[in-house]
């Protein structure tokens, strides 16, 4: 059953060595996330499992141990998803991000461990990935990293399109009233024309919480760079 799940933004800006004198920009942002994780540690979850996207080829689950690396981003930091033997594939960057996370939070609950969602998959499949990750007695925890659409203003990476800032306002509200069903309601075809990165996991979020009893809070909705970054507790 699910008993607690934060939804954080996945950019690799959040890390301040990527950020370099950018950083102070993404302070509030940061600061929320590990208030999202700590949410997820007094939950006393059995399990937490990391949720993010990627490339159909980077998707799959990934175990505890699991090493990434943001080398990509030009930053000699590696970072490891709890404990255990190093896993056969490096994780992707919005779980590197997760992993980061716990990492500078000290995560010492339930060992970790994650899944990585191909951007295109189906809301029904979302969903049903959800339910069954819920399905039982077993404790689970969910970090959920994704970022709202990347189409805020004219420099944003997706350029400016009107129907990005009712698309996040939109989820923001979900976010915070822990509505599944609204989540689960997001247009994939929208999403992905807005070149929203947490869609699909948040769709997951909807099918896992539906039978639990969790309230929101939205603890930060902003758009700095003009991409929509979200995060929420569901406990």
């Amino acid at each position: 059953m699910l008993v607690a799940a934060a939804v954080c933004p996945s950019p690799p800006l959040l890390v301040p060595e990527v950020a370099a004198g950018a950083a102070p920009e993404l302070d509030r942002a940061r600061a929320a996330c590990f208030d999202a994780v700590a949410v997820l540690a007094a939950a006393r979850p059995d399990r937490l499992l990391l949720v993010g996207t990627a490339p159909e080829a980077e998707s799959g689950d990934y175990p505890a141990g699991s090493a990434g690396s943001f080398r990509g981003f030009g930053v000699a930091l590696d970072v490891r998803l709890g404990g255990g033997e190093p896993g056969p594939r490096e994780l992707p960057p919005s779980l590197t991000v997760g992993a980061w996370l716990l990492e500078r939070t000290h995560w010492q609950a339930a060992p970790p461990t994650a899944r990585a969602l191909p951007d295109t998959l189906p809301p029904g499949d979302c969903l049903a990935a959800g339910r069954e990750l819920a399905a039982g007695d077993e404790r689970l925890a969910l970090l959920v990293l994704g970022d709202g659409s990347a189409c805020r203003s004219a420099k944003a990476p997706g350029a400016w399109d009107e129907r990005a800032e009712p698309f996040d306002a939109a989820v923001a509200g979900a976010l915070g009233t822990a509505d599944g069903p609204a989540l689960a309601a997001l247009d994939p075809v929208l999403a992905r024309q807005l070149h929203v990165a947490g869609r699909a996991g948040w769709q997951l979020l909807a099918g896992a919480a539906e039978g639990a009893d969790l309230a929101g809070r939205l603890l930060y909705d902003e758009a700095p760079y003009g991409v929509g970054y979200l995060a929420a507790t569901w406990s």
